[in-house]
């Protein structure tokens, strides 16, 4: 069944669409003693809005949640402060999440379906919150982690930010990180230029963030908070993880409790700026995490919830949403229990800052009648969660989607586990006891209102997320094992100490040529700040239907070829190998256009 067809019939999986927002004059301008959001006056100006988005901190890692031994005083005071959304959901995995909450579409709509391997890149038609509101006068940034492509045009610079300081790849210390960077005195890119900082990784993010606020005081902002931390590896000043290995928790949870203290204070120093430049009011402050735990869960707390980060169960994808606005109302400690998720966080947006938008179909519903108390929000609404990670024989299966595979469907009441395990949600938050075969007839319903979503998010999974080369915007290219289709790419730490007796990964990258000629390729092991001899007889360079193998000279930290290639979409395989049929990918690959 179509989705056009479920969206005729009423089916729950449709859908929903969503033209410009609401005016926010008559949303602000109160008429009403019921309105919950309790605003006399209108703002002079449209809310700031802070979005501080944690990595790989889960439900249970807050105190406030009722982790018995993680102290987050500041998170906690904002807890008791905010809406509580207590059943909102985000991806198992944090590329998805970050596509999703951006765009207010599911992650598979958008050509991100995993953390790497080639699903990380958001699709260049794609339009992000930071595009919507800067077309509506807001100054935009973010500092931290953005994970949804390290190349032109796909950068934050080119998706509506108008001014960053990130970390490429997934993370620091990932295979398309600044080489080097252990989280303390690294190497970021400031608006895609490498500039070195001092300091602690999140410390630095929210230092930038403070002096983008002072910035922008005089007008509308958007904050976007992507910090990398408590993401491994669990790297943290020995004052923030003394005290919990004092406690005798292991590591490396003692660490992810010190990065997660470490979070708590940066966000105590936001809340203090914002207060002391009068801004507090009317800004929209939102704190999130990507997915579920990564470290607190095992032996830990997770708040009654089962499994982690990557999982299809509670446990990976069910996160704190807190959310505060005084001036529209939004605050005072309450709670919301109804099923909500990261799509609808750009509709909620939209709607509060009254930002005018184009004829956009969001997947996500605007939370705004629940805020306010009026206005329709759906009654049992239908939810689907899935990531495309598969790993078999050793590689990462990005190019043949797999149906049900590490998917949920979620209403109100019920799971549905990999199509095939049945939970009562309300019942059994632990999701302990399987009762498909109790209630058949749900697991079928379910079912089929996954089918009919499942066949429109795939529609354009067989594309590639090709990276241009050539092009007068970015000339020469950087490529990176983390973009490798099919291969898992090794990080830093792997690729550190020559020999490299890591894994022999290996996958290929789809490129577009945009301007066909005469062009230098030159393959690595590691980029040239590492200057490491590559361990390899021979490199081999397979495109645009030319197959070419050159020696590798003793000593050389490169080896360039050089070629005629022709305009278009193509795929582009580098590879070293030894004697006896050893072989692995190259993990730096730098193309310049030299000319027609």
């Amino acid at each position: 069944m179509s989705a056009r067809s479920a969206e005729s019939n009423g089916s729950q999986a449709r859908r929903p669409r969503r033209g410009p927002a609401l005016d926010r004059r008559a949303f602000i301008g109160c008429t009403t003693a019921s309105l919950a959001l309790a605003c006399a006056q209108p703002s002079p100006r449209p809310p700031n809005i802070v979005l501080v988005i944690t990595d790989d901190q889960g439900y249970g890692d807050l105190a406030c949640h009722g982790n018995p031994v993680l102290r987050t005083p500041r998170l906690d005071r904002f807890h008791a402060e905010s809406v509580r959304f207590t059943d909102f959901h985000v991806d198992p995995l944090c590329a998805p999440t970050r596509a999703a909450l951006l765009t207010g579409r599911y992650a598979y709509r958008t050509g991100v379906t995993a953390a790497y391997a080639g699903r990380s890149i958001l699709r260049r038609d794609e339009t992000t919150l930071a595009e919507l509101l800067s077309a509506n006068g807001y100054g935009t940034g973010l500092f931290g982690k953005w994970h949804l492509g390290d190349n032109w045009p796909y950068r934050p610079n080119e998706r509506g930010f108008d001014e960053t300081v990130a970390c490429w790849s997934g993370g620091v210390t990932q295979a398309a990180d600044w080489w080097g960077n252990d989280y303390f005195d690294d190497t970021y890119y400031r608006n895609n230029v490498p500039e070195k900082f001092d300091g602690y990784c999140t410390d630095v993010f929210f230092d930038e963030g403070l002096r983008f606020i002072e910035r922008n005081a005089h007008r509308p902002f958007f904050l976007f908070l992507p910090t990398n931390t408590p993401h491994a590896p669990y790297l943290v000043a020995e004052r923030y993880s003394r005290p919990y290995a004092e406690m005798g928790i292991p590591e490396p949870r003692a660490s992810f409790y010190g990065m997660i203290e470490n979070i708590d204070e940066n966000f105590g120093r936001l809340r203090r700026k914002l207060g002391e430049l009068g801004l507090e009011d009317n800004t929209i402050l939102i704190f999130m995490t990507d997915n579920g735990s990564s470290a607190g869960w095992q032996d830990g707390f997770n708040a009654g919830m089962r499994a982690g980060k990557g999982s299809n169960y509670d446990g990976g994808h069910r996160v704190p949403f807190l959310i505060r606005w005084p001036e529209g109302g939004i605050g005072g400690g309450r709670d919301f229990d109804r099923l909500a998720a990261h799509i609808d966080v750009v509709p909620t947006l939209l709607e509060l800052t009254g930002a005018a938008a184009p004829d956009i179909d969001f997947d996500g519903v605007s939370l705004v009648p629940l805020l306010s108390g009026e206005g329709e929000f759906p009654e049992d609404r239908t939810h689907f969660i899935q990531h495309q990670q598969v790993r078999r024989d050793g590689e990462y299966q990005m190019e043949s989607p797999r149906p049900f595979y590490h998917s949920a469907v979620l209403t109100e009441r019920w799971r549905l586990a990999g199509g095939e395990e049945l939970y009562d949600i309300r019942a059994d938050p632990a999701q302990a006891q399987d009762l498909a075969a109790a209630h058949p007839e749900v697991v079928a319903g379910l079912r089929d209102e996954y089918e009919t979503w499942w066949e429109d998010v795939t529609s354009r999974f067989d594309e590639y997320l090709e990276i241009p080369v050539g092009a007068a915007e970015a000339n020469p290219v950087r490529l990176t094992s983390f973009d490798w289709y099919t291969g898992g790419p090794p990080n830093q730490r792997v690729m550190a100490d020559p020999p490299w007796d890591g894994p022999w990964a290996d996958g290929f990258w789809a490129v577009e040529v945009v301007r066909a000629g005469r062009y230098r390729i030159r393959l690595r092991e590691r980029p040239p700040v590492a200057n490491f001899p590559i361990d390899a007889d021979s490199a081999h360079l397979a495109v645009d239907g030319q197959d070419l193998e050159a020696p590798v000279p003793r000593g050389a930290t490169g080896v360039t070829f050089e070629l005629d290639l022709s305009g278009g979409k193509k795929t582009l395989r580098a590879a070293f190998s030894k004697p006896g049929g050893l072989r692995r990918g190259a993990c730096f690959a730098y193309v310049e256009r030299l000319g027609p």
